[in-house]
């Protein structure tokens, strides 16, 4: 498994865990906010910060469509 893929679904379950959801659950609202390539294409950018700055620039993807910086 691609080391992306491997960090992508520990993101999913941490922002999941943190958001009080199931994974799938937030999988779905990625989906349905059509977000979940743009997460999985940042893993430069989310894996070498603070878990918490992915989690905000998700939930600024959800609300925005945009990244948060």
């Amino acid at each position: 498994m691609p080391r992306e893929m491997e960090f992508f679904i520990f993101l999913l379950e941490k922002y999941a865990e943190e958001k009080g959801v199931t994974a799938t659950n937030a999988f779905d609202q990625w989906d349905a906010h059509g977000i979940t390539q743009e997460i999985y294409d940042n893993y430069e950018m989310y894996h070498s910060e603070r878990i918490e700055n992915a989690f905000e620039d998700i939930d600024s993807l959800l609300a925005t469509g945009r990244h948060a910086w």
